[in-house]
């Protein structure tokens, strides 16, 4: 399980080495990162400057409590949400980014499955409204599950150590497997396969798929960081799902640099 949870940050590695190589692939997709982390933010730093108002609101039940046992209950519940927030919104940016740079995305996993990973027989040639279209939906159903999961974690979050330790670290799994299955999305649909297909195949790799999505979501958390890592991490994700669909570990050959959307010979 350790080697295939390693396996999995490796590919993000070598999704970074992908875009670092092309500086193209790079800046194509950080355009709608940019787009996206400027609303992320913008949207954090509001719930941040009210959060202890709606820390009050959430808590009303601790009004008559002693001032040091319903500051911690408040403390603990502002954190808690912020932490759902995260949770929830990663998810939010991700959907919007792609749903934003669909036609950018799906250009850097094709030059990837194209020039690197041998190609895709057989593609389906999926107009960028209806491949929009879909992301929503999937992005709906992924954000549904997370708030699903959000909600008993919050409510674990106010359980001494344990919502401290242990909650943290199953949210992060959590919500990393999400993303995962978001940043995989366009290479499979290529393929036609749907959203449950994504998870079936996943699921039969799921330390790998973790080794790959968790630090993936870690990074996102970083400000600003996503602009970089979006890129990468659809590289990776490309690469995860070529080795999920083939069977085959899709090893990227020595750099050539690319000439009109192709490698040099």
């Amino acid at each position: 399980m350790l080697k295939d949870f390693s396996t999995g940050v490796g590919l993000l590695a070598k999704g970074f080495g992908l875009v670092f190589r092309s500086p193209k692939l790079l800046l194509i997709g950080a355009i709608p990162a940019v787009i996206s982390s400027a609303l992320l933010i913008g949207s954090l730093v509001l719930l941040a400057t009210n959060i202890n108002g709606i820390a009050e609101w959430a808590t009303p039940f601790a009004d008559d409590w002693s001032e040091t046992v319903r500051t911690v209950t408040r403390v603990a519940a502002g954190i808690s949400m912020l932490g759902a927030f995260l949770a929830v919104s990663m998810l939010a940016f991700t959907a919007i980014t792609i749903v934003i740079g669909g036609p950018f995305y799906e250009h850097i996993a094709e030059t990837i499955e194209d020039t690197e990973l041998g190609g895709v027989p057989d593609a389906e040639q999926v107009p960028w409204w209806r491949s929009a279209l879909n992301g929503v939906r999937d992005a709906v159903l992924l954000i549904g599950l997370a708030i699903l999961f959000a909600v008993p974690l919050f409510a674990a979050g106010f359980i001494p150590v344990v919502g401290q330790t242990v909650v943290p670290v199953i949210a992060v799994c959590v919500n990393g497997w999400l993303l995962g299955i978001e940043l995989t999305g366009i290479p499979f649909t290529r393929r036609g396969k749907t959203l449950k297909e994504r998870r079936a195949m996943l699921r039969t790799k799921r330390a790998t798929a973790l080794g790959f999505a968790v630090p993936s979501y870690l990074l996102c958390l970083i400000p600003l960081a996503a602009i970089v890592v979006m890129p990468a991490a659809m590289a990776g994700g490309t690469v995860l799902a070529h080795r999920l669909i083939t069977g085959q570990p899709g090893r990227v050959p020595a750099y050539q640099p690319y000439r009109n959307g192709t490698q040099a010979s």
